[in-house]
């Protein structure tokens, strides 16, 4: 265990750990977003889905 507690672990500057945490937050914003369209998108296809075979529009 001695030997890991001799490791020195080199650390971005304090703006540039800034700047990959706000491009990281960017990141899963623009996830989050996509994930909200694919649901949206996938609620759509099944409607369309219930819609074509069965000839009445499905209730929600």
């Amino acid at each position: 265990m001695p030997y890991f507690r001799q490791l020195q672990i080199p650390l971005p500057s304090l703006p540039e750990q800034r700047a990959i945490a706000t491009a990281l937050g960017d990141m899963d914003a623009e996830i989050a977003a996509l994930e909200q369209r694919r649901e949206k998108t996938r609620a759509l296809k099944q409607g369309m889905m219930q819609e074509l075979l069965t000839g009445k529009p499905r209730l929600v």
